[in-house]
């Protein structure tokens, strides 16, 4: 028993020092938060052996239903700069991971998730690991969720072909997002500040490939 939890430390340990921090994730206390929070207890027992590797991680429910890798999850945590008074706004809570990470490092968090079962699994999962600053609603977040707005920080934790308008303005002025935008071949991770009511500014952080958001809203297709 020992030995496998030796392998598991070192396992992340080498995640931590071999994925995350080559991809500029330099923040102590997000490197730290890595360490500390389990990420296996988070990934389904069928793909146990794949928690600390550099891949996205099927979750069993329908297609593009996955966890982010973890350089990626990382990468949109440090970019949020979180603070401890933060309320959050994560789309897509997937095994919970992240709303985990998320929750660590802000007052709340309310993540949304439109499948039942994922639902039930991230609620389960926040529940073992003894997280309480965190909700799980059901429901189509593609455009938002209004219900809680505005947020100091949202995180989509899926890809979008475009960024709606409402789910921008669901943000407090100085509020910050990070959402991957476009579709394949390239997407981009963006990071999306409110500087005034009607004004956002977007910087493109690095380029990624992952599944869409089910329901995202879709580009608009030339017709000729």
């Amino acid at each position: 028993m020992a030995a496998a939890a030796m392998n598991t430390e070192q396992a992340r340990f080498n995640m931590i020092e071999q994925q995350i921090r080559p991809w500029n994730v330099l923040d102590p206390e997000v490197l730290k938060l890595l360490s500390v929070v389990r990420r296996e207890d988070f990934v389904p027992a069928a793909h146990q052996d794949l928690a600390f590797a550099d891949l996205e991680i099927p979750l069993g429910a329908g297609p593009g239903q996955t966890m982010l890798a973890p350089k990626i999850e990382a990468r949109m945590l440090q970019e949020l700069g979180l603070k401890n008074t933060d309320t959050v706004l994560e789309i897509g809570a997937g095994s919970g991971y992240m709303a985990a990470l998320l929750a660590a490092k802000a007052e709340y968090v309310y993540t949304v998730e439109i499948d039942p079962a994922l639902v039930d699994l991230a609620r389960k999962n926040l529940k073992n690991a003894g997280i309480v600053n965190v909700s799980v609603d059901i429901g189509d977040g593609a455009q938002g969720w209004p219900l809680y707005a505005p947020y100091d920080a949202i995180v989509v934790s899926a890809s979008t072909p475009v960024l709606p308008d409402t789910l921008r303005r669901q943000l407090k002025i100085g509020g910050r997002l990070v959402a991957i935008v476009g579709e394949l071949p390239a997407m981009q991770v963006q990071l999306v500040t409110r500087t005034d009511e009607d004004a956002f500014n977007t910087d493109v952080v690095f380029e990624t490939v992952v599944a869409p958001l089910v329901n995202a809203t879709p580009s608009e297709k030339f017709v000729f």
